[in-house]
Order: C-alpha cells, then structure tokens, then sequence
C-alpha cells in the first residue's frame, strides 16, 4: 500500500471504525471451517478490525496487521488479539504458521507477485487465503442512481491507483493459487441518512478531493439525498454484495 492511500485511511481512522458496514458472521464461520487447524489467523491490512475480531470466535489467536498505525489504534482492545504496523508484502512472522491469512477490503492496494509470495510463505500446508472486496451498496433504485452519479462522475478521477478492481469485483487480479469459490455473502445493515453519510465520508476518493479541491464533494450530494431519503431518522435496508479471491497455495 503506497504511503498515500494509507495517510488517508489513518487520517479518519476514527470514522471507519464507526461508519463502516460488518461483515456476515457465517462469512467466518465458513472460513475457519476450511481451514487445516485453529492455532493461528492472520487479518493483513486489516484497519480497524471489522474482520479480526470475528476471527477470535474460531481461532486461538488473531494477528492483525497494518501500515497505518492510526487504523490500529482505532480498533477495539480484545483477549487474544495481537496488533503490529507491518506492510502487506512484509510480515514480522514464522514462515508456515498461520492457517488462515484474509484481507478485508484491501486487496487492490498490494496483490502484487511479492504479496502472494510472502502469503506462500506464511500459510501452513493446506492452510487458506481469502480476500474480498465490496463496492456501491444497493438501496432503492432512486438512492442507488444518485449514489452510482456521485460515484462515477463527480469523483471520477479521484480514486486512488487500485480501484478499478474493487469495480470489477476483483476479476482482473490474478492469484497464484488454487482456487476455491466462497458461498455468496453479503454484508446487510439498516442505517439512518446520517450513518450513510459517514459512511460516504470515509471514502478515499471524498478524502482527496476535499485535499486538492478544498470542498466538500458531498455538499451537493446531501440534500438530494436527504429528498429522496424522505424522515432521516426512518433507517432503511442497505446491501453490499462481496466478491472473493480465494484458494491454497499448496
């Protein structure tokens, strides 16, 4: 991850640790299920800990690593749980201890061939990678078209290098693995307009564009948002689909 992209998750660690949606639980509960063993988990690039902490129901211990120590920081203190500032290509660990290694929304940043070498190099025989990724969240049809607007034209150009495989659902990467297909999961919550909106404010691309234009892109986005909305205090239903990579190395 270039030091870039990870000043801006550092710099609103505090909202993604509240704003951002939860991933399923029976995601987990699949994972570990495939896995050769328990002992070890290792979250790279894993932010707050909206997926390490989940690890802790099925795994001994949970590593939990990142570039950014303000994403560390911002996470929950848990039994169990071990945190450390570490690049994703770069990890401070044994090699062939870890039996499950995911990357939570973060994938795009680093799938280069020296991350899955050092993947390699961590897992345990039969041990299991699983990256994934989710983009838009669906809404209603009139929300979703505002959103895809904001989305693809007013921050077109503002996102940073790694993306364009988010939009792609992660197809264009290619892992060296031997593949395994997740079940369909999905992340759901029910938010009211004012959690969406810290939502949208977490997202690089209305990070950098506060940064090089000194606005607010989500000035204009808002009441339009709130007209469609309707009471903004009424929650409504709110879906993100998630696109896997996973598989063995051995």
């Amino acid at each position: 991850m270039s030091s870039d992209v990870s000043d801006l998750f550092g710099a609103r660690a505090n909202a993604y640790a509240s704003f951002r949606p939860h991933y399923p639980q029976q995601l987990f509960t699949w994972l570990a299920a495939q896995c050769p063993g328990s002992n070890r988990a290792l979250d790279i690039a894993c932010g707050n800990g909206q997926a390490s902490g989940p690890l802790l129901e099925h795994f001994q211990q949970v590593l939990a690593g990142d570039a950014s120590l303000e994403q560390l920081q911002a996470g929950e203190i848990q039994p169990g749980l071990q945190r450390f500032v570490a690049e994703a290509h770069a990890q401070p660990l044994s090699s062939h201890s870890i039996d499950l290694i995911v990357v939570a929304q973060a994938l795009h940043w680093f799938a280069t061939p020296a991350f899955f070498s050092e993947v390699k190099r961590l897992l345990t025989p039969n041990g299991l990678f699983c990256a994934w990724c989710y983009s838009l969240m669906r809404i209603d049809p009139e929300l979703d078209a505002l959103i895809d607007q904001f989305y693809w034209h007013t921050l077109r150009g503002y996102w940073p290098e790694g993306r364009a495989s988010v939009d792609a659902g992660y197809r264009d990467i290619a892992c060296p693995f031997a593949a395994i297909n997740p079940p369909a999961f999905a992340m759901e919550a029910c938010w009211s307009l004012d959690q969406l909106m810290g939502y949208l404010h977490t997202w690089s691309a209305v990070q950098r564009f506060e940064q090089q234009r000194g606005a607010d892109p989500l000035s204009h986005l808002q009441p339009k948002l709130r007209e469609a909305w309707g009471d903004g205090n009424r929650s409504r239903f709110i879906r993100w689909p998630l696109h896997f990579i996973a598989g063995r190395p051995n």
